[in-house]
Parts: structure tokens; sequence; C-alpha cells
């Protein structure tokens, strides 16, 4: 029931319906008023796992008004509209299709007046689904570069400052294209800080990193000879000024032209409705951030180190108690992964599960969830369906070394998936159409 109530918190279809109004011809959004008589067309594009639940809404709320549109979203997340064409493409990795479909974005996209009105619904995944490479770079560069970062343990901040340099549109490209038109950006944030410049790799955003930038992660992680040389390439140019850099605040693009953007369900959202519901469950609950980073198994057991104080000491809180932890870790894969799919099946939540069940060091009062917002927790295996994430107790060890289970040995090889299918604790939700992030919770009895 927590973690249901987090969920419906930041469900994108209700943000979009609590944050656009409309009376007659004008329309107010996050409190600013526009009137539809001032422009001749009014266009939804987008990208994300959200956008086409967030697109529903929108096309039902425009309904005449509304000219058309194109939203790109990750397959098994489309929603039926009749407006508003929805296509789906790949992630985490992109792929032909996210090629096309940004393609058609742009063409759409481009040409715009200052008597077009411009909704952009942007969400967590659209650094992948809106694909387009920068002039010189192909799909496989991409593909490459990603799938890298994603083995490295790099966090995301760190990976879109990279993509946006080797992307056509994105780092506030598609501002820029849109030009001289009104353009509304509406964000479901999928980043710590939730920053306009990282979610989707920011295409409607002023981007505040360089070349250099993206070139320092690339040193940082050691890619820098693991990277296609196009992509090196790319980098070193931009960094000795040879190729324009990404648009800056000061750019024509957002100083001169109409400019909305609003970040309308975010993690701290889902984190306060669901201290909310611990409460009125009988928990006090206790939320100690929604910006945890690093390591999955590292957070989990600072999160088991504060049930145990909680179960010894009564501090920070007495029991019943229910904490609260919110972000997005990373997983970095132990050395002599190919840097294209993960060493075993899972993803950055099973895991935190997996460690902090071997934390709790056979604790019976502790019961944790780590849960992906999304309903998608890294890879499943073939014919399996996808995992949103696994609970954990006391028990889970002992359960598990009863059926001829190594927890040890799951978790160095990154293989958390089969672990709680078979013990049948994984947590499997389908797409949730929206996407704040990582929730992890502590119920203390």
């Amino acid at each position: 029931m927590i973690a249901d109530a987090a969920l419906a918190a930041v469900d994108a279809g209700h943000a979009i319906r609590e944050h656009v109004r409309r009376r007659g011809r004008r329309l107010t959004v996050c409190g600013r008023r526009y009137d539809l008589d001032r422009f001749d067309r009014v266009l939804v594009f987008g990208a994300g796992k959200a956008a086409a639940a967030m697109a529903g809404p929108m096309e039902r709320l425009l309904g005449g008004s509304l000219t058309g549109g194109l939203v790109i979203t990750k397959r098994g997340h489309a929603a039926p509209l009749s407006r508003i064409e929805v296509r789906e493409a790949g992630h985490p990795l992109p792929d032909d299709d996210g090629v096309r479909a940004a393609e058609a974005l742009i063409k759409s996209a481009d040409g715009c007046t200052e008597r077009d009105l411009v909704f952009f619904l942007v969400s967590g995944g659209a650094s992948s689904l809106l694909t387009a490479p920068a002039p010189g770079l192909t799909l496989h560069d991409l593909q490459r570069t990603t799938a890298l970062l994603l083995a490295c343990g790099a966090t995301i901040h760190e990976m879109n400052g990279v993509r946006k340099h080797l992307s056509a549109i994105a780092g506030g490209r598609l501002a820029r294209l849109i030009g001289p038109a009104t353009l509304i950006t509406l964000a479901v944030s999928d980043v710590v800080g939730d920053a306009a410049g990282t979610i989707g790799s920011g295409p409607t955003a002023p981007d505040p990193t360089t070349y250099a930038d993206a070139r320092a992660v690339l040193a940082r992680y050691r890619l820098e000879r693991e990277v296609p040389p196009a992509v090196l390439d790319q980098l070193q140019r931009g960094g000795r000024g040879l190729l324009e850099e990404t648009p800056k605040p000061t750019d024509p693009a957002f100083a001169r032209f109409p400019r909305q953007y609003e970040v309308i369900a975010t993690n701290r959202l889902a984190l306060t409705r669901a201290a909310a519901q611990a409460k009125q469950l009988g928990f006090r609950p206790l939320v100690l951030t929604d910006s945890v980073t690093g390591e999955a198994k590292e957070a989990a057991k600072f999160m088991i180190a504060i049930g145990r104080s909680i179960t010894e000491h009564h501090q920070p809180v007495r029991p019943p108690a229910c904490v609260l932890l919110g972000g997005e870790t990373t997983v970095s894969l132990a050395p002599g992964g190919n840097g294209t799919t993960p060493r075993g099946h899972g993803g950055r939540n099973q895991e935190f599960a997996l460690a902090a069940a071997l934390a709790m060091g056979g604790l019976d009062r502790l019961l944790a969830l780590s849960l992906a917002t999304d309903g998608d927790d890294g890879v499943a295996p073939p014919d399996r369906p996808a995992a949103a994430g696994a609970f954990a107790d006391g028990t889970t060890v002992s359960r598990a070394r009863s059926l001829g289970l190594d927890p040890d040995d799951a978790l160095m090889r990154h293989d958390a998936y089969p672990f709680f299918d078979r013990l049948g604790d994984l947590v499997v939700t389908g797409p949730t159409r929206t996407n704040v992030m990582d929730l992890h919770l502590l119920l203390v009895a």
C-alpha cells in the first residue's frame, strides 16, 4: 500500500491533469496563462517512458484546438491516441526505430513560427528514445557508447553529459530548432536534483555541460580507448572549438523566445506521499533523502544500518518505523564485462534488495522493498517478465540457502533476478508509465 501510494502520486497522467487546466479558450499551465486564440497551431511532442501517458490527457484537454503531434516511448509503454502519433523504440540502447521516430519529430517541429504553441513532454528514457546522431556519427557509435557508460557505473548526469554532445537534438538543440514558437516543456524527473538539462538529456533546456566535460567522463572511467573512434574525435574537435557547443542560457533559443519549463512529478513527491501513507498505517516515517547515489549494494547496507539502529536503540526514530530513500544508484560490472550486456540478470533495485538481505544478518523485524518506479529494473532472463524490484527480509538468506541458492555468489555475478524469482520475492508491476527514479522502503516492526 505504501508503494502504491507513492506511484499514484507521480502518475504521469495525473500530473498533467494537476498542472494543466483549460477554461474555454484559456489554458493555464502551472499558473501561467495562454490564450489559444493567439495561435494558429497547437502541437504536442514528447519522448520518454511516460510520454504516451502524458500525451493522453493533453490530447483530451486540448480537444479540437490540437493540430497534431508525435511522442516516442519505450516498447510496451504506448497508449492509444487519436490526434497524437505514438511511436515505440528501444531502451536502454537506442535503435533504428528511435532514429526514424526522431527524424519524423524533427521534420514536424522544423519551421515553427511565433504563431505556434508547442508542448514537449519529457520523461526518463528520452535520451535513448529520441535518437539523432550528430553529423559524422552513426547509430552504432551511440549504441556502443551507451552500453559502455551503462556498464562502467557512470551516473545519469555523466551519461547524459556525454550523450548530449553526440546528438543533433539533445542538449537544447530541439528548442533551437523550434525557434520562435511558444514552447512549454512538462517533465517527469528521473534524475537526482531534477535538473532540466539532465532530464532526458534536456532537448528543450539550456545545457550547462561542455565537450570538455563529456570527454572528462570518458577519461574518468577509462573509456577513451573503448568508445568508437568517431565518438572520441567528435569530443576532441568540440573541445578545440571546431564544433558548435550545445545552447547555453544566453542562446537566442532561450533568451529571445517564449519558454516555460516545469517539472511536474519528482521522486520527492513520491517519498512524501509514501511517508503519509506509512503514517496512516501506524508507522513512524523517516525520509532520509531523495538523492541517494553510488553503488546499489553500498546504499543497501546504509539503509539496513539505519534499520538496525532503530531496532536496537530506537534511534533515530522509535519502531514501528518506515525508512524511505529515493534516488538512483548504479551497478558497476566486474572487470571482464564486455560493455554490451550485464554479466547476470537483474537490475540495481534487485541488487539493492539482495545486498539488503545479506546485511540484515537474520534480523526478523525488518522488511525491505526496492522498486524501480517505471516498473522495469534491468534485464530479465529470456521469456521472463521484467521485474520492478524485489522484497527482502530477515529470512531471505536462510530460505535461499535451503533451496541451494548462494546469495553471495548471486551478488558477485549481478544475478539477482533468478535468485528472487526462485524465492517468489520479485515485484512485477508491468510498465507504470511514469519514471521518478527508484524507491527504497524499510519497515521496522
